[in-house]
């Protein structure tokens, strides 16, 4: 190969969350030449503590567990580029990979390029940064609701969507609004009648006006203002299914990249894992994925030639 031509990367992965860094870890044991690609936007970065993953007891910041597995894939000799790969194509056998003015080729690509999560609408990035921090800004429910038992809730949200978070929550506590992004709650009868049961106020909206005070999260309602220990946005999110997309990977109509038991997507040798793939939107359920994705690479690539030391 001449000085000119990339070297060919046994895989690229593009994401560097739980779920592309499980896989770096098993592809790197594999004694497989793979390099991440991290643009430094896993959501697993913004959990202050989490309590439920196995074996941490005591929690651990989202930044420290992601630091710890980066850590242990490159041991094993995992390459990470911090860039943002922003163009993916079959080329040849294999594929091209575009980050940064910069071209790499891999004989396979694991997409675990995760989902954004949208914000309530008008809170500024340092608040939103400063609320999730304290807890007073979450998430996931099924993370950490756990933390806010008996405490006073809202959900920002309407619809079925919204409708579905706030019943969840009820099940940690009776102090629970559901609060209109913009303008009146759009409910059916059904959401109406549930609601109702549970004993879960409405409030409608537009929100605004944030503000950390007192040791809560504050927001102006067209009701007035209000104050909670927590308020969790219902506003669903973003699944980054666009490099998928551009290589010819199949989506699904919720826009997720729609892969087999074995993370593998209708283009050979292109497999996705994680938050991109329909399913919990948990860690443990994206680090399974990334181990699965893994050991799929490395049996399809021995098919391709077989292995050996």
């Amino acid at each position: 190969m001449s000085p000119s031509q990339p070297s060919v990367e046994d895989c690229i992965i593009v994401g560097a969350g739980p779920a592309g860094l499980t896989a770096a870890i098993y592809l790197a044991r594999f004694h497989l030449a793979i390099r991440l690609f991290d643009c430094g936007t896993s959501r697993a970065a913004l959990i202050p503590c989490s309590h439920n993953h196995a074996g941490f007891p005591d929690g651990i910041p989202g930044t420290e567990l992601l630091a710890r597995m980066l850590a242990q894939a490159e041991r094993y000799g995992a390459e990470r580029e911090l860039a943002r790969v922003t163009k993916l194509e079959r080329a040849g056998d294999g594929f091209r990979v575009c980050a940064e003015a910069r071209e790499f080729r891999a004989r396979t690509v694991l997409l675990a390029t995760g989902v954004i999560n949208n914000r309530p609408p008008g809170m500024d990035d340092a608040l939103h940064g400063e609320a999730l921090a304290a807890g007073l800004l979450r998430y996931c429910p099924i993370c950490d609701a756990y933390e806010v038992t008996d405490r006073r809730v809202a959900v920002i949200g309407t619809g079925e969507h919204g409708t579905a978070e706030a019943l969840f929550l009820r099940g940690y506590t009776a102090d629970l609004t559901l609060i209109a992004p913009e303008g009146e709650h759009d409910l059916d009868g059904q959401c109406t009648a549930q609601l109702d049961a549970a004993g879960i106020r409405r409030v409608a909206g537009p929100c605004g006006g944030y503000e950390i005070a007192d040791g809560r999260l504050a927001l102006d309602t067209a009701e007035g203002r209000r104050s909670f220990d927590s308020i969790y946005p219902a506003l669903g999110s973003r699944v980054r299914a666009d490099l998928a997309q551009e290589a010819g990977a199949m989506i699904s109509e919720d826009q997720c990249v729609v892969v087999d038991s074995h993370q593998r997507t209708n283009v050979p040798g292109l497999f996705a894992a994680g938050d991109v793939v329909k399913g919990l939107d948990q860690i443990s359920h994206a680090m399974g994925e990334g181990g699965v994705a893994a050991t799929a690479i490395r049996n399809y690539l021995a098919e391709l030639e077989p292995l050996r030391r």
